[in-house]
């Protein structure tokens, strides 16, 4: 029997915004299981609801918001200086790069004398399903502010609306300068309507192109699908709607450019990485033996989300050719996701030693990283992997940990072959084992390449010399 009622919302909350059309089912199945009355009352209930499809009900939802009046600039009239950031998920609950950039991002900010507060997406942590129904949650220091009605609004714009109403008694509190959305458009939507009620500024911060990430995790998906072509399109109206837009990198300003969005309007704030990772690595040979690693091949690895477009399987088989000409390796492959499975037993069908981690804490990843002797970034030529820059690279690079990546244009802005990295032609598992033996024999080569990857970090990277640049986008708006 379920003890605890805020898991029942909870599971509740996740199904109504998943697939709506069980939801009321599921309701009355989870609380039949409750103690009293009203468990009993339930017990043995059925109900037939009618279920859209689910991409017939995501199409619907994106053209509800589309069919949303366009937000216009309004006069602004803020007399504080906190800031609040509007993301999607968060840190305890949520451990991902973009929580991790979310979090380093609020903290810097609070370094430089900002009062930074963060503000989760509506429903959530009860949206995933887990149980915490805390208003206010802080870590490190950093107020996680969550914005919780009872039950899921009837649609999207309903949805913008309660999460402006909820998060309009921060503002009356906190009375902040800026409202600092982070991708998706959602929370775009709410921090634009929150400007309209209360006359704040808006930027929007653009950390990827969703309907790219989504083009990319299925080979069914197709730019020409309904769902690609209308949340390109929300998308793009936030960014134009926004009185400023922060990205990753050159080649995502470059694609928001050429939406429409003026490039004085556009400021680059890169991903970075903490000062500690810039410490020498931790002793890991306790992991070592607790991983079954010995010392009598080299390790190839990467900390990354298992997605298609993260191109893990070329690194597989550039193993396996490297394993047929003598020169065998071990894959360290940390993290997790829908590709985890088939990539195992790809690996296990090529004679390729590859240790799965799964996720580790996030305070663990150094220990990982004292393990490699070439860190990876095999990633696809997928548009998305072209214009995003990830995270995970840069805090290898941090560590004197030698990069081989794909050469797509994204990679290349943290890259330089031959001095802080090296590229090599992406989806071809041949210029990948070749790359990697010409490393893998050439100890002095990482040796220098991995210090200079580090000095780079030192100085172009922390997220306190990149976070600065928020000021810039802040004065913008």
């Amino acid at each position: 029997m379920l003890k605890k009622p805020v898991y029942l919302l909870g599971l509740i909350w996740r199904q109504l915004l998943d697939d709506p059309g069980r939801a009321p089912r599921l309701a009355v199945r989870l609380l039949a299981r409750l103690p009293g009355p009203l468990g009993r009352r339930l017990r043995g209930t059925r109900l037939a609801v009618p279920r859209p499809r689910a991409a017939e009900r995501e199409t619907a939802e994106l053209r509800a918001l589309l069919a949303r009046p366009a937000a216009e600039p309004v006069e602004t009239t803020a007399t504080g200086r906190a800031v609040l950031q509007f993301v999607t998920n968060a840190l305890p609950l949520t451990n991902a790069g973009y929580t991790v950039r979310t979090h380093r991002i609020a903290l810097a900010q609070r370094g430089m004398g900002l009062d930074t507060h963060v503000v989760t997406r509506l429903g959530y942590p009860l949206s995933q399903g887990l149980g915490d129904a805390r208003r206010t949650v802080e870590v490190d220091g950093v107020p996680y502010h969550r914005l919780l009605p009872w039950l899921p609004p009837a649609g999207p714009v309903q949805a913008v609306e309660k999460a402006a109403d909820l998060a309009g008694r921060l503002i009356e509190e906190l009375r902040p300068d800026v409202l600092h959305a982070v991708s998706n458009h959602l929370n775009a939507a709410v921090a634009l309507e929150l400007r309209r009620r209360h006359g704040l500024r808006v930027v929007y911060e653009v950390r990827g192109f969703l309907e790219d990430s989504w083009l990319s995790r299925d080979p069914s998906h197709r730019a020409s699908d309904d769902f690609y072509r209308l949340t390109r399109e929300l998308e793009t109206r936030r960014m134009l709607e926004a009185d400023a837009v922060v990205t990753l990198g050159e080649a995502m300003k470059e694609e928001i450019a050429a939406r429409g969005v003026p490039s004085y309007k556009i400021v680059t704030v890169p991903n970075g990485v903490d000062e500690a990772f810039l410490a020498p690595l931790p002793d890991a040979a306790g992991l070592r033996v607790e991983l079954g690693l010995g010392t009598d091949t080299a390790i190839v690895g990467l900390t990354s989300s298992f997605y298609g477009y993260e191109g893990i399987d070329t690194l597989i088989d550039a193993a396996a050719l490297l394993g047929e000409r003598g020169t065998p390796v071990t894959l360290l492959l940390v993290g997790d996701g829908p590709e985890r499975a088939a990539l195992e037993r790809r690996a296990a069908g090529l004679g390729v030693r590859a240790v799965f981690t799964g996720r580790v804490p996030m305070g663990d990843v150094r220990r990982y990283h004292a393990l490699l002797d070439v860190f990876a970034v095999p990633r696809r030529a997928d548009r998305v992997c072209q214009m995003v820059t990830p995270l995970k690279p840069i805090e290898a690079m941090a560590g004197g940990i030698p990069v081989l990546a794909s050469d797509v244009k994204a990679l290349r802005e943290i890259v330089e072959p031959g001095v802080t990295g090296a590229l090599t032609v992406p989806e071809d598992p041949e210029a990948w084992a070749i790359h990697l033996e010409d490393l893998i024999y050439s100890p002095e080569r990482r040796q220098k390449i991995g210090q200079s990857a580090r000095e780079w970090v030192r100085a172009e990277r922390t997220w306190r010399s990149v976070t600065a640049a928020y000021r810039t986008a802040y004065a913008l708006a």
